[in-house]
């Protein structure tokens, strides 16, 4: 399948809390709804300068041309304007242990980062494959999103393998790896995450693969999910994370000409 194409929305695919500004928010009580959780807009902002002096920050302007546009890409990606048809039935879970938990939640938000200055979103469907990408830049703080880092470098240690309560697809069994993402940025952190549900006997098992990338390139963030029914397309992340790192660049370089 061939990777990528058209289109920008700014609207959501995964939805509710994460583990933002590196530090992950409480896990939800048994039985609770995740989207219970505090959002990123009810916790305290991160303090601190955005960043070292003589760079100026990303303007909103920048941190929007910083996206993937419909020019950089091909079929079969459309530009997306709903929720993946998969998103309540699989991410919408209850596990028993805490960081599982977040790790459940910061999926159905799709939050892994807190705003802390300009950030845009691009969202991209692939009907052949019932696959969704979110593509989002952030600008704000260096140390918050290192801690985020470093908490998704311990999740595969923590949750390489457990069990949630779906609200609609029965018991599912999450499997989390380390995706093992190219050099590119001055910091990374990518995940697998494969969600197996089964709800019934009579029902074939559903599987949702879940790729999530974070890069940091100075004090802004690249965050990329790419979800899919099976298998996602080869070497979606790998392609996006590269080509967006230079976009970011760009936007950087257009900035301090203009400044």
């Amino acid at each position: 399948m061939r990777v990528i194409a058209c289109g920008l929305a700014v609207a959501g695919l995964f939805a509710a809390s994460a583990c933002a500004a590196g530090r992950p928010p409480e896990a939800s009580a048994a039985g609770a709804s995740p989207a219970a959780n505090a959002t990123a807009a009810e916790r305290p902002a991160p303090t601190g300068p955005a960043a070292p002096p003589g760079v100026p920050a990303l303007t909103p302007d920048q941190a929007q041309s910083a996206l993937i546009g419909e020019a950089d890409l091909g079929v079969p990606w459309t530009a997306g304007d709903s929720t993946a048809t998969w998103h309540d039935g699989l991410l919408k879970a209850v596990a028993g242990q805490p960081d599982c938990q977040r790790l459940l939640d910061a999926l159905y938000a799709d939050e892994l980062l807190e705003p802390a200055g300009p950030h845009a979103v691009a969202v991209l469907d692939d009907g052949d494959d019932d696959a969704q990408l979110r593509y989002q830049i952030y600008s704000g703080h260096a140390a918050d999103v290192d801690r985020t880092l470093a908490w998704l470098r311990t999740v595969p240690g923590s949750c390489g393998q457990f069990t949630a309560q779906t609200t609609s697809a029965g018991t599912e069994t999450v499997q989390v790896a380390d995706s093992g993402l190219p050099a590119v940025g001055e910091a990374r952190q990518g995940l697998r995450v494969t969600l197996t549900a089964q709800p019934s006997q009579d029902e074939d098992p559903t599987t949702l693969t879940v790729d999530i990338a974070v890069v940091r390139v100075g004090d802004d963030a690249i965050v990329l999910t790419a979800g899919a029914l099976g298998t996602l397309p080869a070497h979606t992340t790998e392609e996006v994370l590269g080509l967006g790192v230079q976009r970011l660049a760009q936007a950087r370089e257009q900035g301090r000409a203009q400044a």
